[in-house]
């Protein structure tokens, strides 16, 4: 299993002008890309939008196809909104990376199993619905040498990590705020593009 803050820092150690679009675990404050992100001007957070991330960054690659888009999802919130693997294949953008970080629970809320976790085959249902590539990892040293093949795919491209489970178990109204939230991002990422 990997650490999900180790992902996190090596996605954006190979953002190179990337938009990222975390949600759940992926954005969370304390071991998400909050707490590593060197560009968050080009961070879309979703948090408390679970299901939505995939949906949200197939727009922005669609709307700007020279930029690469990495959507940051998680095993519970892709179950939420399957329809968005079929969608991404049909559209087809070349740009648009979904990582897909499978710890098995919903964290954020608890700890609760996510259904058929440890049975579905994420790289399979990709694979299925058409993505033009679809890769696994278990580990950091896999991920970290084939990171470089991953990102230079023609997508969409289907990520799977098996990432441990951390719960957060804060209440939610005692959790850290994130730095920037998703209508920061709406007003500045127009901006941030850009620029780019």
């Amino acid at each position: 299993m990997i650490n999900n803050t180790d992902v996190v820092r090596l996605l954006d150690s190979k953002r190179n002008g990337a938009v990222i679009v975390p949600t759940m675990n992926a954005g969370n404050v304390r071991m998400g890309l909050p707490s590593v992100s060197t560009h968050d001007e080009l961070d879309f957070p979703l948090s408390g939008c679970m299901g939505k991330a995939s949906s949200v960054g197939l727009g922005l690659a669609l709307a700007h196809p020279e930029r690469k888009v990495m959507v940051l999802d998680g095993d519970g919130s892709l179950l939420m909104n399957l329809g968005s693997l079929v969608t991404m294949s049909n559209k087809a953008p070349e740009n648009l990376i979904h990582f897909v970080f499978d710890n098995g629970i919903y964290a954020v809320t608890g700890g609760q199993p996510v259904p058929g976790a440890g049975r579905a085959d994420w790289e399979k249902l990709a694979e299925g619905a058409g993505y033009a590539a679809t890769f696994s990892f278990d580990n950091l040293e896999d991920l970290t040498t084939s990171i470089d093949q991953v990102l230079s795919a023609k997508g969409p491209v289907f990520v799977h990590l098996v990432v441990a489970p951390e719960v957060d178990n804060t209440p939610v109204q005692f959790r850290e705020p994130a730095r920037r939230s998703v209508h920061t991002a709406i007003k500045e990422l127009p901006e941030a593009i850009g620029k780019g």
